[in-house]
């Protein structure tokens, strides 16, 4: 990282890299994803969430090497220790689609609602985006330095799909990556275009947060063994916590 890129990842809390993806990478991700958007219908994005004006995948890890890729990228992993020093994990791996015409722009929301503790930040995230994010497609809001305030934006605001003073509709070009203290209010805005706004979510949490999706339950078995050490860490397959979740789960499952 750059002194700059330090300065204002700290400041501001986010930073945009654009052209970090690479076209054939790029060509991919998005080849990938309308497959599982058709293979997966109405099922989509199910261990997550589901909008009305959005489409929605989850447990990405799972579904193609091309996403452990995402997650695993070395030049990214420097921003996230940055943020969340050096113990983190993957808290989880979706994406998120606004449809055309998308009317309702989501709130503004620190992800997890979680807040900074004594330690610090706790959560951080990757957009990466498939497509242009424009000022009327649908583009992330963010307002420049709320992550030190310590505040959640539904504490404070009456409507937190309102506008905000100072606020930012981040713009930037397909295969730019925006990266984020996770603790600032940000929110994606509304779609007026007659394309979809696609972006993949990789959201980092610390060491001793629990993950959004519990990658040792979510993964398939043959997709845990062929993982190599580094994606093990950072998917926190061998952690005692989980395996304890996974036992729990398992036995609620057979009663």
């Amino acid at each position: 990282m750059t002194e700059t890129e330090k300065r204002l990842l700290d400041e501001q809390g986010y930073l945009v890299l654009e052209g970090f993806i690479d076209a054939d990478w790029l060509r991919e991700l998005r080849l990938r994803l309308e497959e599982l958007f058709e293979e997966e219908g109405e099922n989509a994005g199910h261990l997550f969430r589901r909008e009305p004006f959005a489409r929605h995948l989850s447990n990405l890890v799972d579904k193609g090497q091309v996403f452990e890729r995402v997650v695993s990228d070395p030049q990214m992993l420097v921003f996230v220790n940055h943020v969340l020093g050096g113990s983190f994990k993957l808290g989880s791996l979706n994406a998120r689609s606004t449809n055309p015409h998308a009317p309702i722009a989501q709130p503004l929301h620190c992800d997890m609602d979680v807040l900074p503790d004594e330690q610090g930040a706790r959560v951080f995230n990757a957009i990466w985006l498939l497509d242009d994010f424009t000022s009327d497609n649908g583009a992330t809001r963010v307002v420049p330095g709320s992550h030190l305030w310590g505040r959640l934006p539904q504490k404070c605001m009456p409507d937190a799909k309102a506008p905000y003073p100072n606020e930012v509709v981040v713009t930037a070009p397909a295969g730019s990556v925006l990266v984020y203290n996770a603790h600032l209010w940000h929110s994606a805005t509304s779609n007026h275009t007659a394309r979809h706004r696609r972006a993949l979510h990789a959201l980092y949490v610390r060491r001793d947060l629990p993950q959004q999706q519990w990658q040792a339950m979510c993964l398939r078995a043959e997709t845990q063994q062929r993982m190599e050490p580094l994606m093990r860490y950072l998917l926190a397959l061998d952690d005692a916590y989980n395996d304890k979740l996974c036992a729990e789960a398992e036995t609620q499952h057979v009663h």
